[in-house]
């Protein structure tokens, strides 16, 4: 009987470490292959090739980089722009706070809703010199495609 439990404590042990390796794992990959990123020459041609990039980006904006999820509304953005501010279309915050983007990317700023310094459509946009960084939630991007958007 002693041989048995044993034997029973050790495959459980077995499954234990290998559920361990292999949650984390499956984790990462379900959620990389729900995004996309793509790369353009200009916001003219980002917004030619994907629909749901935004209209406000300037066609002149230069190194475009978007990523979004396939699953939601969760966008990101980086573009480098003419001029060190914010495209026309775009609001200040008027004293709100930006919510955190929900993707990360080597190329986007974790910390980003901490420089936020307005909306520009369903977007929360940062601007560090040229550089323009540009977030939407799905809350956002829920809001916007279903009428509720404030």
């Amino acid at each position: 009987m002693r041989g048995v439990l044993i034997g029973v404590l050790g495959a459980v042990a077995v499954v234990g470490v290998a559920a361990a390796v292999a949650v984390p794992a499956a984790e990462h990959w379900y959620d990389g292959r729900h995004e996309q990123t793509s790369t353009y020459a200009s916001g003219k041609e980002a917004k030619e090739q994907r629909e749901s990039v935004p209209r406000w980006l300037p066609d002149d904006a230069t190194s475009v980089t978007y990523a979004m999820r396939t699953t939601g509304g969760e966008r990101i953005l980086k573009a480098t722009l003419g001029e060190s501010r914010l495209p026309a279309q775009c609001q200040p915050l008027g004293g709100r706070t930006a919510p955190p983007p929900e993707i990360s990317a080597s190329w986007f700023p974790a910390d980003a809703d901490d420089t936020a310094k307005g909306r520009c459509g369903s977007y929360y946009v940062s601007l560090d010199s040229n550089t323009l960084y540009a977030w939407q939630t799905n809350k956002d991007w829920v809001a916007k495609n279903h009428g509720t958007e404030e």
